[in-house]
């Protein structure tokens, strides 16, 4: 079931403020001579874009004409056609980042982060495809080779997200982690791929300490029995991207636009902050651990 009141309230009061605080700063245009405003507001357009992201539809536009136009037009009565709901789509883009940095998780002082691909098509069409030719790199994973782009994420140990980035594949995923990670301290848990001293340095600078395990050359790092346990349940942000991927449709290869493809990544992490049981650290192992450390 799809919380739709939920999604649309808060959506609904976010689109209040930000009207408020939009107009400020919007110059007029002496040359527009009518400003008639859109049939569908943009927040039942951003609540139907993460809709569509909590449903089992694949596609949207299946999910659209099949399952909106038919069973939803109680709650949107002014929907318009599908061809004009897509070209409304940009319009949501920044209203969704400026929401998602506002539901940013709780700091709780463990952190996980990670990187995941995001192909735009495949190998073998590199060179015919378009649509990301300017944007799109070729970038290395641990399952091989792709053509896409990189999601950057950070979530702390209850499963919540922190924060986010997207950039070529071809980045360096040392490269994003002072700017994802500035406002946060404690303790970061990462793989293998983070390993650097200039990078550890400068995080500790900021009071967050970058914990990962070493590689097959390097020598051993000897870690408190509680880091060691949290770092042994960083397998949680992999499960995590698997969902975006898998539950959330963030990762397809159908896009015909840059933008669009934007909002398909934010509305897909949006709709993950209304899932109601996150994958999260399990407290009760931690806490025998606890108490094994104080009985010795």
């Amino acid at each position: 079931m799809i919380p739709l009141t939920e999604i649309f309230c808060l959506i609904d009061d976010f689109f209040k403020h930000f009207d408020q605080a939009q107009n400020k700063y919007i110059l007029p245009n002496p040359n527009r001579k009518r400003n008639k405003p859109c049939t569908i507001c943009l927040s039942e357009l951003m609540t139907i874009i993460v809709m569509f992201h909590l449903s089992h539809y694949r596609t949207f536009k299946d999910f659209y004409l099949c399952c909106l136009c038919q069973h939803y037009r109680k709650e949107f009565p002014r929907l318009v056609s599908y061809n004009r709901f897509v070209e409304l789509m940009p319009m949501t883009f920044m209203p969704m980042v400026l929401l998602l940095k506002g539901l940013s998780g709780k700091q709780t002082g463990q952190y996980y982060i990670d990187s995941t691909k995001l192909p735009v098509c495949h190998n073998l069409r590199i060179y015919r495809h378009k649509v990301f030719k300017n944007v799109a790199k070729r970038g290395k994973a641990s399952t091989g080779w792709f053509f896409g782009l990189k999601l950057h994420l950070v979530i702390n140990h209850q499963g919540e997200i922190m924060n986010f980035s997207l950039t070529p594949g071809n980045v360096d995923d040392r490269g994003v982690v002072e700017h994802l990670v500035s406002k946060l301290q404690g303790w970061l848990f990462g793989d293998r791929g983070y390993i650097s001293k200039k990078l550890a340095g400068t995080l500790a600078n900021q009071g967050l300490e970058l914990i990962t395990k070493v590689k097959n050359n390097m020598k051993e790092i000897i870690l408190d029995p509680i880091k060691k346990q949290f770092l042994n349940f960083r397998g949680i942000i992999e499960t995590v991207n698997d969902q975006l991927k898998n539950l959330f449709h963030i990762d397809h290869t159908r896009h015909r636009s840059v933008m669009n493809f934007q909002v398909n990544v934010l509305a897909g992490l949006l709709a993950y902050g209304f899932k109601p049981n996150k994958i999260s650290v399990p407290f009760k192992k931690l806490n025998n651990l606890n108490l094994i450390l104080i009985s010795n």
